[in-house]
């Protein structure tokens, strides 16, 4: 972050991949760069990839926010402003983890031999999370069951998303889901774009004013 810059929050940045790779030079290092020239704490989180499934990476990015809220301290930012976001699969597994382990839920939850350490004792829960042409769902496939996403307790939700991205439905059925799950949700839809367009400035002003809308709360 720039000197002299005043630090609004973190964002914990997921990049996409299918699970298979994290395409961090499209969607990860250039994205921290230009979220910390407009004031946030930027990390780029290195998931567990194939044969690890959605939910160990999920509980991977669960472990980093635990990481970042025990060091808000050294970081200069307020505990509780926190954001995760993901680009496709990436954004997939932000929603898992919202969903499914945030709080206090760890590695228990998937293996009975896992031992908790002091991180586990802090909440994973973030205040807003960014689906950049990604979906609360499985690879492919966004959920449009509004009882399973209100029971989820989704922080709020920004899309964006591109008119030519082949998931273009898919984001709209289950942005309204969400939103009909009582979940603050906002839209950026970018005429002509395809999926994939990672690192564009032309999306960063909204995301922005949407983030220091939810910290400042």
């Amino acid at each position: 972050m720039l000197e002299g810059t005043e630090v609004k929050g973190a964002v914990l940045i997921c990049a996409g991949g299918a699970f298979q790779y994290r395409s961090d030079e499209n969607e990860g290092t250039p994205v921290a760069q230009e979220l910390a020239s407009r004031g946030y704490q930027s990390f780029v989180v290195n998931y567990r990839l194939r044969p690890y499934t959605q939910e160990e990476g999920a509980l991977d990015l669960a472990r980093a926010v635990r990481f970042v809220r025990k060091n808000a301290d050294v970081y200069g930012i307020d505990e509780n402003d926190i954001a995760v976001m993901g680009f496709s699969a990436g954004g997939i597994l932000a929603g898992e983890m919202l969903l499914n382990y945030d709080g206090l839920v760890n590695g228990t939850a998937l293996d009975a031999d896992y031992i908790p350490d002091a991180l586990d004792e802090i909440s994973a829960d973030a205040a807003a999370d960014g689906m950049i042409y990604s979906f609360y769902g499985r690879l492919s496939v966004g959920s449009t069951d509004v009882e399973m996403l209100h029971t989820g307790n989704l922080p709020p939700t920004f899309y964006c998303y591109g008119t030519r991205d082949p998931f273009y439905e898919q984001f709209l059925a289950n942005a309204d889901a969400v939103e009909a799950a009582g979940v603050r949700v906002e839209r950026l839809e970018l005429d002509g774009r395809p999926h994939g367009f990672g690192y564009r400035e032309d999306w960063f002003d909204a995301y922005d004013s949407f983030l220091t809308e939810v910290f400042g709360e």
